[in-house]
């Protein structure tokens, strides 16, 4: 039989303990600024009916990207590919129990069959956040600034990404309205605009002017006209006019008295998930690094009336992880990340059983420790601790057995220093402060 690879199953990633160290500073800031707006944590199954899917997010998503299959029962389930169905199906059974607005933030993994490429894994992590009971445009503003806030929180400047924004009812006007689309067109037409920047300027004239039709040559203009809108004083006049531009002008409104200083109009953003009603963004670097949204999000107000609920408007975002780790890198924001244990005690001759004693006891006072347990030579001791990016080495032999006084050397300044027991709880709490 030949060897089982050693490889993790394509676009999924093996966290090593250094790799697990920065995601978990990418969660710890997620979960801070979500509960610093009052967001609760909640959590939800691994597998879903594969219909909750197919219902509102799309048959791509449900038909092309799900990881399905029938389970014992007959059931035809999936490993979730995203959230919004689950906190949507959750709010619907508690409908008149949870007090409202009902905010709530989760911290999940997810996989779709896709193609990996940068940003993008079968398997990935995400942070999602969702407001439900807010009808007005406050609730996009504060999901937006939310979002503002994520990225400030990691160190990122104004400059360092954008905040594009559209409205899927100034959208649907321009689709019925201006360029003249049914209800098919107007669909095929939404998702050329969204893959726009994933295929090269001829190609996506050819699909327009097939999607056109009888009507081509002029309706051609018309989106050659939104193409080049850089802001809503750009757009032609008929759309200008609109009703839905009002609601786009008191969102960017509420973000400017926020201090939100990143978000631009972009009337070509469409989202591609079918359940977005009125506000949509993403969120992009700046950096030509990463070409792809980092994240986005959206008002859904018709998901969770799926459910047989009374409808209840909802507005969310859902950062992914690798994305976030991609942006921190590029514009060199991912901090220098330690061990999570403290003190590394390096045994010297015959001190074994003084040394697991003294591990006890500063585990007793909230001390993480790792104890040499392998009767190594100095040398290899020290090499351990220091890959593992320990912050402490403490060493222990005799002198110290008898004196109880113990050299601690912090391992990336080099120095070192004789503590008593006592102290050295004191320096570790200290710095952790």
């Amino acid at each position: 039989m030949s060897a089982l690879s050693s490889q993790a199953y394509k676009g999924t990633r093996d966290y090593y303990p250094e790799d697990k160290r920065v995601q978990n500073y990418i969660f710890a800031v997620w979960r801070s600024i979500a509960e610093q707006y009052g967001y609760e944590e909640y959590g939800a199954p691994t597998l879903e009916p594969l219909d909750i899917y197919a219902a509102k997010s799309g048959q791509e998503l449900a038909n092309e990207q799900t990881y399905s299959f029938t389970d014992r029962g007959g059931r035809v389930v999936a490993i979730r590919p995203e959230m919004t169905p689950s906190v949507s199906r959750m709010v619907a059974a508690r409908r008149q129990e949870l007090p409202y607005p009902a905010r709530l933030y989760s911290i999940a993994n997810f996989m779709r069959y896709e193609r990996p490429q940068r940003g993008r894994e079968r398997e990935f992590w995400q942070l999602n956040v969702d407001i439900f009971g807010v009808d007005d445009i406050a609730a996009e503003a504060e999901i937006i600034t939310m979002s503002d806030a994520v990225l400030k929180a990691f160190g990122a400047k104004d400059d360092d990404f954008v905040i594009k924004i559209n409205n899927r009812k100034l959208i649907n006007f321009m689709m019925a309205q201006y360029l003249g689309l049914d209800a098919v067109g107007a669909q095929l037409m939404v998702k050329l605009f969204d893959r726009k920047d994933k295929i090269s300027p001829v190609d996506f004239h050819d699909q327009a002017r097939e999607i056109l039709a009888d009507d081509a040559e002029e309706g051609l203009q018309k989106v050659d006209l939104l193409l080049d809108a850089k802001s809503m004083a750009d757009l032609p006049a008929e759309i200008r006019n609109s009703s839905s531009v009002v609601e786009v002008q008191e969102l960017f409104t509420l973000l400017e008295r926020a201090g939100v200083k990143s978000a631009v109009f972009d009337i070509t953003l469409m989202r591609g998930l079918d359940y977005y009603t009125g506000t949509v963004f993403e969120v992009y670097d700046t950096r030509p690094e990463n070409t792809r949204a980092l994240f986005g999000g959206g008002r859904y107000d018709g998901l969770v009336g799926l459910f047989g609920a009374e409808p209840i408007s909802a507005v969310g975002v859902a950062p992914g992880g690798t994305a976030i780790e991609n942006f921190l890198e590029v514009h060199k924001l991912v901090p220098e990340l330690v061990s999570k244990t403290d003190i590394y005690i390096v045994v010297l001759g015959d001190a074994k059983r003084s040394a697991s004693k003294l591990a006890r006891d500063l585990r007793d006072q909230g001390v993480n420790v790792e104890l040499d347990i392998t009767d190594r030579k100095l040398d290899k001791q020290i090499k351990t601790a220091t890959k593992k990016k320990i912050p402490y080495m403490l060493f222990i032999g005799d002198d110290e057995v008898k004196t109880e006084v113990y050299t601690i050397k912090d391992a990336f300044t080099t120095t070192e220093q004789k503590l008593n027991f006592a102290s050295i709880v004191s320096l570790i709490k200290s710095k952790r402060r």
